[in-house]
């Protein structure tokens, strides 16, 4: 086994919303468990290839809560989170909060949203079919289609929408290299907000998830302050920005290459969604190829013939491992009538999303309006012409103008 290259320091280089760093590749073939230096300083395992990344997200002997904690090794371009947030806990803390709003994105209530999400969704598609030429779909519909639906979830009244649009894209990109002000600003007022919100529910409780963690915590001691407005941010990170990014992303490797792809949903928006399931698996949401959460190994692990020691920390390079040529046919390829797709875009184990269902539903329903009323939807700009936002999370465009018609 060949050692690992200068060039490998994590974040890899060369990922893009097309796929992840070209490195990976090579690293399934040669090196699917490999030691790798990161830009936060220290060495990590990085896991490349399916079936490991698959049994290691379950594997309880990988923990979240200490890749939190004080003293928790900085890795570089990673998210790193607080320790009240859910997906910074081990179980049985994080069996304890999930079970408080699982309830919440079951199948069954999910369906009951899908008439409210389809009105959104019309809504905003009439509007942008009234302003006709050119619109930018980041903010036409990315944007506002889940952040309406998050604020109905959380309970943030309509008038505050765009606000809190505004706190929350800094919250969800406060990692970007570029830190400053700005960002750190957005995270104070977002906290600022959910904590006053928080205490407008108290005192007049109303039908949303925020009133009944309120409840939860108050009458049955089953939640800390922190937990509950530390709640707010995750659902708003998980719920809005990935849903947004990933819709953005998903209509640009559309029609990025021509028409055809569109074209193809458009004659039958019954195949629309087996082509979610494969947008999910060939978009690359994350820019460091990994769901951005280490682990650190809480005693010794053997993966792939390699002992991983107690204290070392692990990344799972989700993004690799959606394009393992054992499990995925021609895995470079966006094959919107793929059958086979078992991807871990959601991740897998006790962290595997909440919102799986709920991601699919928005997904579903704003390609569905798109193709139905803009069969011949198309770039306004060429693609090298699109602006990306440089931070470290997620692949994130900032704005992608569309045009249809003559």
């Amino acid at each position: 086994m060949t050692a690992p290259q200068e060039t490998d320091v994590f974040p890899l280089t060369g990922s893009t919303y097309r796929g992840p760093a070209p490195r990976y590749a090579e690293l399934r073939a040669e090196q699917p468990v490999v030691k790798v230096p990161t830009a936060g300083g220290v060495d990590a395992w990085l896991i490349t290839r399916y079936e490991d990344v698959r049994r290691l997200s379950a594997d309880p002997r990988l923990s979240r809560a200490l890749a939190c904690g004080p003293g928790a090794p900085r890795i570089g371009g990673t998210m790193h989170t607080t320790p009240e947030m859910i997906i910074s806990l081990d179980s049985p803390e994080h069996s304890r909060l999930r079970k408080l709003v699982a309830g919440a994105f079951t199948l069954r209530r999910v369906e009951r949203m899908r008439a409210n999400v389809q009105k959104v969704t019309d809504e905003l598609l009439d509007d942008m079919e009234a302003k006709g030429g050119t619109v930018d779909l980041v903010q036409q519909l990315a944007l506002p289609l889940p952040l309406t639906v998050i604020g109905e979830l959380l309970g943030v009244p309509s008038e505050d929408l765009r606000k809190f649009e505004k706190w929350a894209r800094a919250f969800a990109t406060v990692d970007d290299r570029a830190g400053g002000e700005e960002s750190l600003n957005g995270l104070a007022k977002l906290s600022e907000y959910i904590v006053g919100l928080i205490a407008d529910k108290r005192a007049t409780p109303t039908d949303d998830m925020l009133s009944e963690l309120i409840a939860a915590r108050d009458n049955d001691d089953r939640l800390s302050e922190p937990e509950l407005v530390t709640f707010g941010f995750t659902l708003i990170g998980a719920g809005f920005d990935t849903t947004a990014n990933q819709l953005a992303n998903s209509v640009l490797a559309l029609l990025a290459d021509g028409q055809e792809q569109w074209r193809w949903l458009a004659e039958d928006r019954g195949r629309i969604p087996t082509a979610v399931e494969e947008l999910l698996r060939h978009v690359n949401l994350f820019a460091t190829d990994t769901s951005g959460f280490p682990r650190i190994a809480a005693e010794d692990i053997e993966v792939g013939g390699v002992t991983i020691e107690k204290g070392d920390a692990v990344l799972l390079a989700l993004a690799s491992a959606n394009r393992d040529e054992t499990v995925f046919t021609d895995p470079d390829r966006l094959d919107l009538a793929r059958e086979h797709n078992p991807h871990i875009s959601f991740g897998h184990g006790v962290h595997y999303c909440l919102g799986k269902h709920l991601g699919r539903m928005e997904m579903e329903i704003a390609l569905d309006g798109l193709v139905r009323r803009f069969p011949d939807l198309r770039l306004a700009v060429p693609e090298s012409e699109l602006p990306w936002h440089n931070g470290e999370i997620n692949h994130t465009l900032t704005s992608l103008p569309v045009t249809w018609g003559a």
